[in-house]
């Protein structure tokens, strides 16, 4: 129902619709979206989905080297029972998954999320950066017992060092979880400049 509003809005449009897994084109976040793009039936053309590149970027390769005056670079003040549960969870692993004595173990019915308190691995991308939810939640260093910052989180997002997110730290973690990847943006609207400028670029068949 929304592809065909979309379609037919206005004079009408060609749409191409696609799950971009963003991992795939080098960014260190496996983060998956599908993202539409529309161009009006009447200039003829049709944007094709950019070929990923295939290059992994690992979290530990995104979190290096960030500048000692960094803004929004504040540590999670955790609590000493997250501090302890963490020294009982690998890289890669979660409060679900891990040998976690019963006193530091999680109280929950039902569903079990498999990314609460859940370390990253570093030889892989990041597990998807999130913009709210309570305890658990803000992605944890594979080594380090802590949180991570939300300059950590953004260089996940591939935000440069040098964007200054403004309001409260909490708001300010909701902003760069929202987001969509900045050089992943970058690559889609580069494609489209393409389509329009009648450039060839590498490109898949673009079925979802």
């Amino acid at each position: 129902k929304i592809l065909e509003d979309l379609k037919n809005a206005g004079k009408g449009y060609n749409l191409t619709v696609h799950k971009y897994k963003f991992e795939e084109y080098g960014i260190p976040q496996a983060r998956h979206r599908i993202i539409i793009v529309g161009i009006k039936n009447s200039l003829n053309l049709k944007f094709k989905v950019p070929k990923p590149n295939f290059k992994t970027m690992t979290a530990k390769e995104a979190l290096k080297d960030i500048p000692a005056n960094a803004t929004n670079n504040e540590l999670t003040n955790n609590s000493k029972q997250v501090i302890e549960r963490l020294k009982y969870i690998k890289p890669g692993k979660s409060a679900f998954n891990s040998d976690i004595p019963k006193h530091l173990q999680l109280n929950v019915k039902g569903a079990k999320i498999s990314q609460i308190y859940r370390r990253l691995d570093p030889n892989k991308p990041s597990y998807t950066v999130t913009g709210s939810g309570g305890g658990g939640t803000h992605v944890y260093h594979w080594k380090e017992n802590r949180a991570l910052t939300n300059r950590e989180r953004a260089r996940l997002q591939t935000f440069p060092d040098n964007f200054n997110f403004k309001g409260s730290k909490e708001s300010v973690r909701k902003q760069i979880g929202m987001a969509v990847p900045v050089e992943g943006a970058k690559i889609i609207f580069d494609s489209i400049l393409k389509t329009f400028a009648k450039l060839d670029y590498p490109y898949i068949n673009g079925k979802f």
